[in-house]
């Protein structure tokens, strides 16, 4: 697969991250070519500060980095995973670490903000939220540009670009992709950032019914309970024996607070990839009091994790890489349980039916067995021996 992006200042090699032979994904797309020669082509000043949120795997910074006129452009993401991709393809394209600023949704933006270059989300509600928290940098000449494809950008995202930053009109689509462009109003009135966003759990779903989950703005499912973890919940292991639990991919916190509830010698480990997952855990967990130890953890899975140091890992593995299908998250999860787990330890998955994950479970721990299953959805278990 070709690995090389071509941009307006040179070629690039890029890749996501964590590498893997078989992966046959792509590190940019064509938004991410679309804005950059966009730049080039309208002799965009670039020597002010320059900002890209949501650059996914770090082609749009890398890019802009080795451009003569920019001085330490910055990438605020909200993935691990896509931020250890920007580090290893700066270094790929020579850039020192100190000739780049690298920040989380969780951090404070820059003060100024003179080019803004958005990769429009998937999530809505983390645009919303990135747009309000940048809104007060813009300047009536920052050059506000965003960028994805076609079935990324609808009418409900140009309209967020319009209330929360001034007029906004799109650019015809050039293969698929299509660029934004917002000149920002600096005397429009916003509303209070809504996020993050905290609601009250129904009855019926164990130990956590009646509690207060809080959602910070990108995670999945924000507003109420998804059906996949209100059937896990209803599920869940006796953890009373367990001395090490990992609520692994933990979103907003909520079966890992379960678990640490009924489990409270406990010690629980969340962990995301999301920063903002991350911090919806630690702010679930906190609000309900819940007994016992914690600790939050962003990074690559069960990474970091010792081999042999936990007794159960509870898992909802994502099936999507942004738009793209894929079960390589899947697999490093499993993979990665197996190595942590002691002998005796047990992971439990929940998943949609069809995605078949009983099959992949036989292959990583030689066995796997069905909890409890609906038209939609089964819990399985499988044990480390």
């Amino acid at each position: 697969m070709n690995d090389r992006m071509t941009t307006p200042w040179g070629e690039l090699g890029l890749t996501r991250f964590p590498e893997h032979p078989h992966d046959r994904l792509r590190a940019w797309d064509a938004s991410d070519e679309y804005l950059l020669r966009h730049l080039a082509e309208q002799g965009t000043d670039l020597s002010g500060t320059v900002v890209t949120v949501g650059d996914r795997w770090g082609a749009q910074v890398t890019a802009l980095a080795t451009h003569p006129s920019v001085r330490v452009p910055v990438q605020i993401t909200d993935s691990y995973l896509g931020q250890e991709a920007t580090r290893a393809n700066l270094a790929r394209a020579g850039v020192e670490p100190g000739e780049v600023r690298l920040l989380t949704t969780r951090d404070a933006p820059p003060g100024r903000i003179d080019v803004l270059l958005v990769r429009v989300p998937k999530s809505l509600a983390l645009l919303e939220d990135q747009l309000l928290r940048l809104a007060p940098s813009v300047h009536q000449d920052t050059v506000v540009v965003g960028a994805g494809m076609v079935k990324e950008i609808h009418t409900s995202t140009l309209a967020l670009f319009e209330r929360l930053l001034g007029p906004t009109r799109t650019s015809q689509a050039v293969r698929k992709a299509r660029l934004i462009f917002c000149t920002p109003d600096p005397s429009l009135e916003r509303a209070a950032n809504p996020w993050p966003y905290t609601y009250t759990l129904p009855e019926g779903v164990g130990a956590v019914s009646g509690r207060t989950v809080v959602n910070h703005a990108g995670v999945f499912c924000a507003d109420r309970l998804d059906i996949g973890t209100r059937f896990f919940l209803g599920h869940l292991p006796d953890g009373r024996d367990a001395r090490r639990v990992v609520d692994l991919g933990c979103g907003n916190g909520v079966v890992g607070t379960a678990m640490a509830l009924t489990s409270p010698g406990a010690e629980v480990l969340f962990t995301d990839e999301s920063f903002q997952a991350v911090a919806s855990a630690e702010a679930t967990y906190k609000a309900n009091g819940a007994p016992g130890h914690a600790e939050f953890r962003v990074g690559d899975a069960l990474a970091g994790v010792p081999a042999g140091s936990v007794d159960l890992v509870l898992n909802n593995p994502p099936f999507h890489s942004h738009q793209a299908t894929t079960d390589a998250t899947a697999w490093r999860m499993f993979t990665g349980a197996r190595r942590a787990l002691r002998p005796g330890g047990e992971l439990w998955v929940v998943g949609n039916r069809h995605l078949g994950y009983h099959v992949k479970l036989r292959r990583v721990f030689g066995n796997s067995q069905l909890v409890a299953g609906d038209p939609k959805f089964v819990v399985l278990k499988a044990v480390r021996r």
